[in-house]
């Protein structure tokens, strides 16, 4: 064995065996340093992997971030405003996240960093706008920990009641944690294989849902159309229907997860365009049919379905209880297995988003140094340790109840989920007006959004009335909660103060005036997939290359399986 071949162990301890060769005891922290810091130690100079294959990111834009949103809180919306209702405040925010993900896909195809819509902002906007981002979008996901965390806690008291919520969490967070610690592509493959399961568990749900509301489960007589009918349709008026906006947007919170994961991603130019595109599915499909079953199966008085936090405790499922009603009891605790699946993963994703996000922040100077590193596989340890740090808020659950732990937390989500999307439209009006004004052409962009500039003012146009609405509601909600009011106006608080804040600082801090980033200095080279002029030669050539891998299949072969074969290959 050479020089370079030769292994190296750590050693606590040497002794002389009976033959007398020494050993050497192995040092079993050793294990643990490599596992966290890696080989060469964590450090500011490395980088994240692009490790993320097409499938991985076209999954987890389809399911990666399904979980508590639509499982659980789906069923509160139902009960504030009824059936009608619940699926019109869905059809809308789900129009209005389609625009988001549209409009972002465009920049993050051709600039695929992790900071995604915080590094878009400070670049094509301003260091304030990004900086309130990062650490709006930080927050969000952050607190979604906990709030998953709870969800799962529920699930699972299902099986075993005795068991307290803080018990079931800390068995949950930790495997969750150490999985995010081994590599960027453990994560994208334990996604692929989650969301895989939660689609499945969704399409098998709507089917079954449908069949038993028309009455196709002998014995089992389905509601038919009368949870919408005599007036059931649409409860509560206006300010129950705005308040269930809340509800979808917690329930959307992540469609915009596939930018954040663009920048781990094999040939962002062609992944995320495909993975956009997956998104109309994941709307229509895993939300709108959804909410339409559950609507169609249980009547929205129905006490099974979850009060809008007047409780301390939260009924199970609206999808358990519908393979319950309709014949399936054996089926339960399947149904509820394969809920804890779906809350699992959308833990797992809220620590893959809040600490790439903060690793962004740290490597734009807009956070502490220390969350910048990274070790030799590329993950970001300090910054997953702060994530941590703020999920163990879970405990108090204990101490408050989970119905109105889960019911505050969801409230800060959906705010500030809404915050974000409303910001990602201006963002991008801005990134177009500075393309042109540097002259650049549209052909050189990987994915061009269709009907420029209707949808990032169609962005910005539905956040702010959604916002509003929300404000009206809470304000005009009997009897009057002064708690219901700041829990709607808290997220905007905390963007507004981290946007000042960071304005005043560059003013006195930094001595910088110039607020915006004038249109001729807007970066537009920086991590771009390829220089000025390419993206046409390089499309191109990659549609060339498609046609001839079609062109030279086995003769004979029918059309679908060649083209089948082409877009397996292009996904793994």
């Amino acid at each position: 064995m050479s020089d370079k071949d030769t292994v190296i162990l750590p050693v606590v301890a040497s002794s002389e065996n009976h033959n007398g060769a020494i050993t050497a005891a192995y040092d079993p922290s050793s294990f643990w340093k490599r596992f966290t810091v890696g080989n060469t130690g964590a450090s500011a100079e490395n980088q994240t992997k692009r490790a993320m294959q097409s499938r991985h990111l076209t999954m987890i834009a389809i399911g990666g971030t399904i979980g508590t949103g639509i499982f659980l809180s789906a069923g509160s919306a139902i009960a504030l405003a009824g059936p009608g209702g619940a699926l019109l405040s869905y059809f809308i925010v789900g129009i209005f996240v389609y625009c988001v993900v549209i409009t972002l896909g465009e920049m993050s195809a051709m600039y695929p960093v992790s900071g995604a819509f915080s590094v878009f902002g400070t670049r094509f906007v301003s260091p304030a706008l990004g900086f309130t981002l990062g650490w709006t979008y930080w927050f969000e996901w952050t607190i979604g920990i906990p709030s998953e965390l709870t969800a799962a806690a529920i699930i699972l008291q299902y099986w075993a009641p005795q068991v307290q919520a803080w018990e079931w969490a800390l068995a949950i967070i930790v495997p969750v944690f150490l999985l995010q610690l081994i590599h960027v592509r453990a994560y994208g493959e334990s996604e692929y294989w989650f969301s895989l399961i939660k689609v499945l568990m969704i399409i098998l749900f709507i089917f079954v849902g449908l069949i038993y509301d028309w009455g196709g489960v002998r014995g089992h007589p389905g509601p038919g159309l009368s949870n919408f009918q005599n007036g059931q349709a649409f409860i509560g008026g206006f300010e129950n229907f705005a308040q269930t906006f809340v509800y979808a947007f917690y329930s959307f919170a992540g469609v915009e997860l596939v930018a954040v994961a663009a920048g781990e991603s094999v040939q962002p130019h062609k992944t995320v365009p495909r993975a956009i595109k997956a998104t109309f599915f994941r709307i229509v499909l895993f939300y709108i049919l959804t909410i339409l079953t559950i609507g169609l199966c249980i009547n929205w008085q129905d006490p099974t379905l979850i009060s809008t936090g007047s409780s301390s405790a939260v009924a199970a499922s609206p999808l358990t209880v519908v393979f319950q009603r309709a014949g399936f009891g054996a089926a339960v605790h399947v149904v509820n297995a394969v809920l804890l699946t779906a809350v699992i993963s959308a833990t797992n994703s809220c620590f893959y988003a809040s600490s790439r996000m903060l690793l962004s922040l740290a490597r734009s100077g807009q956070a502490p140094r220390v969350f910048g590193w990274v070790n030799s596989r590329g993950v970001p340890i300090p910054a997953l340790l702060m994530a941590l740090a703020v999920s163990f808020l879970t405990f108090l659950t204990s101490i408050w109840g989970e119905g109105i732990v889960f019911t505050w937390l969801l409230n800060l989500s959906g705010i500030s989920a809404l915050l974000v999307w409303g910001s990602i439209g201006l963002i991008s009006l801005r990134f177009r007006v500075a393309y042109r004004a540097q002259g650049r052409s549209l052909s050189d962009l990987p994915y061009t959004q269709p009907l420029y500039p209707l949808l990032p003012i169609a962005v910005v146009v539905l956040s702010a009335s959604m916002f509003i609405a929300e404000g009206y509601s809470a304000v005009k909600e009997e009897p009057f909660e002064a708690k219901n009011v700041a829990a709607t106006y808290i997220g905007i608080v905390l963007y507004v103060v981290l946007y000042i804040g960071y304005t005043m600082y560059e003013r006195f801090g930094l001595g910088i005036r110039q607020h915006f980033v004038p249109l001729l200095k807007v970066d537009l080279e920086t991590d771009a997939v390829w220089k000025r002029g390419e993206g046409a030669m390089i499309q191109d050539q990659d549609q060339y290359e498609g046609k001839n891998e079609e062109d030279a299949a086995v003769p004979g072969t029918p059309r679908w399986q060649t083209r089948l074969f082409s877009v397996a290959k292009r996904m793994y």
